[in-house]
């Protein structure tokens, strides 16, 4: 998909698909009391399939030609892809049932770090003091998080231990997609990329049905339907964002999620983040807005 080169474009699809994915975050979480998350993925993924299919006709020129679309030599690397995509979405989901909505969206915003880290012996990239330091100050920021939830006192237990420990991990397993992402996109199509990964997670949450399962009643099923609806139509905004305009202007704008998760958590729950949430995701996103700033110089040189 060829990019548009319009900022105002990209900006405002960007700052709506944080908005939709905040608002499937409140009823992820609201059902997570009641419906066990790998149901809820099921959900997020099979009903999000119709939109992901506008994305791949979007992406096609609107040709329809599904069966070359899904046409590759690398299905192994797109079933690792999808892999470390269930298993991302699933680390969210699960901190998402015992985390406040601040929290989750500040940790699960670590991915830029590890993608630091993986480059090393993934990609084999040198990283110098500057990346190192910012990964540094990413990861002060989450240990700032954790102290500010009961970390190294006897209240940090349960809930806060377990939920912290998955929203990290999630930055990690989606670091790792990030990483077969970029490997892949140099023989695939974006469309090809996007069509299997959606495929892949339905078939694989649907595998995890007969193990967990409970008969959602109406009103939530409604609510299921909703989360893969809204989640489908985030990914188009994004899509579209991100063919708008260019990777270091969109960037801080993607932020945008942490503002949404305050004023969600605080409408929906009551939560209003502490000093040390606030203060921890600053930290991560200086971080990680300065690692991207890095690579993009590094780019540059390399050209």
């Amino acid at each position: 998909m060829a990019l548009r080169h319009d900022p105002k474009r990209g900006m405002t699809f960007m700052l709506l698909a944080c908005a939709l994915f905040a608002a499937m975050s409140v009823l992820v979480k609201e059902l997570g009391g009641r419906i066990p998350f790998t149901e809820i993925m099921f959900f997020r993924s099979a009903f999000a399939l119709p939109v992901v299919m506008i994305i791949v006709l979007r992406l096609t020129g609107l040709r329809g030609d599904v069966a070359g679309v899904l046409r590759t030599k690398r299905f192994p690397a797109h079933v690792l892809r999808a892999m470390t995509g269930t298993a991302a979405q699933a680390c969210s989901f699960y901190a998402l049932t015992l985390l406040p909505l601040a929290e989750h969206t500040a940790l699960t915003n670590t991915t830029p770090l590890f993608v630091t880290l993986l480059s090393i012996p993934l990609l084999g990239e040198k990283v110098g003091i500057h990346r190192g330091g910012a990964v540094l100050v990413g990861f002060l920021g989450i240990l700032v998080i954790a102290l500010g939830q009961g970390a190294f006192t006897g209240d940090f237990g349960g809930a806060a231990r377990w939920g912290m420990i998955a929203a990290v991990a999630h930055g990690m397993f989606s670091a790792g997609t990030t990483m077969l992402v970029r490997t892949l996109s140099g023989s695939e199509s974006s469309a090809t990329i996007v069509l299997w990964q959606s495929l892949l997670m339905t078939f694989f949450t649907l595998f995890a049905m007969p193990f967990a399962w409970v008969w959602p009643g109406p009103s939530d099923l409604v609510l299921l339907v909703l989360i893969g609806l809204i989640g489908g139509a985030a990914q188009v905004l994004l899509t579209e964002a991100w063919a708008s305009a260019q990777v270091s202007f969109l960037a801080p704008y993607s932020y945008s999620s942490l503002l949404w998760a305050v004023l969600f958590g605080w409408a929906a729950f009551g939560d209003v983040p502490g000093v040390s949430t606030l203060g921890g995701a600053a930290l991560i996103v200086v971080a990680s807005l300065y690692i991207m700033r890095r690579e993009i110089l590094l780019g540059r040189k390399k050209r």
